[in-house]
């Protein structure tokens, strides 16, 4: 199990360098291909996945990503409001076929997976967002590694004791610091590259910091949905890891906060 769970582990990391490193719309579509699996993923569990509303998910992930490229939709409220009456009109007309936590989820779902996770290109395309953008994984797996090896060690207080048990306070502390230690790495590492600033190496330590704390609310919140709903992986496409959500469940949330965090403070 480790070694498969190590060998996937090294597979996406490459993956991840070769997007991220490429860009432009390679990144685009490879990110909206994941959005939407991870989006069936989520559809999966409220049983709408092949349905019309769930059909009209992935429909909406796609136009969202369309917009990306293109920019034809003049204003974002026009996007959320016309899924939404989308999705009303499904449900009124085919009723009683859905339940309304059904129709919920098929609404939640596109913002929660698709549009948070298209902020990892949103922030590639930044003024120096090929930097940037690593800030994203830095602070989310790197929190998630140095949290469960401090948490091993001296981790004693638990954090979420009826939703993850094995957290504990002195692992999302060390989560914290080892993400913000990191960042101070990578900006040292690549300060010419960047034509970066001490002061400016120090936003990125605080940009990590916060990043991990929000990354450890995304991995809790995924964590709370498969509670709900009595399942131990969103999927099985990454051995030893699950789905994409289950993988992801971190950079979800982190890559939005990176993203305006980085066009604020940078």
């Amino acid at each position: 199990m480790f070694k498969t769970r190590l060998l996937s582990g090294i597979i996406l990391v490459i993956l991840a360098l070769v997007l991220i490193i490429t860009g432009g719309n390679v990144l685009l579509i490879s990110t909206a291909v994941i959005s939407l699996i991870g989006l069936f993923e989520l559809y999966r569990i409220f049983k709408i996945e092949r349905s019309i509303a769930g059909i009209a998910g992935y429909l909406a992930a796609l136009l969202f990503y369309c917009n990306l490229k293109f920019d034809f939709l003049p204003d974002t409220m026009l996007f959320v409001i016309g899924y939404l009456v989308v999705l009303m009109f499904i449900y009124v007309f085919s009723y009683p076929k859905y339940k309304t936590e059904q129709m919920l989820a098929a609404f939640f779902g596109v913002f929660y997976v698709a549009v948070m996770l298209s902020f990892i290109y949103q922030t590639r395309i930044l003024s120096g967002g090929a930097y940037m953008v690593w800030l994203v994984f830095l602070c989310s797996w790197g929190c998630d590694t140095c949290a469960y090896c401090v948490g091993m060690l001296i981790g004693k207080h638990k954090m979420t004791p009826k939703l993850s048990p094995k957290k504990s306070w002195e692992g999302a502390v060390g989560g914290v610091v080892g993400a913000a230690l990191l960042g101070i790495i990578y900006g040292l590492v690549f300060q010419d590259a960047m034509g970066t600033t001490t002061r400016e190496i120090l936003m990125i330590a605080l940009i990590c910091a916060v990043g991990a704390v929000i990354s450890m609310i995304g991995d809790l919140t995924a964590s709370a949905i498969k509670r709900n709903y009595d399942i131990k992986d969103y999927g099985k496409l990454i051995p030893g890891h699950g789905g994409i959500l289950d993988r992801f469940d971190s950079v979800i949330f982190t890559a939005p906060i990176i993203f305006y965090l980085a066009s604020y403070l940078m």
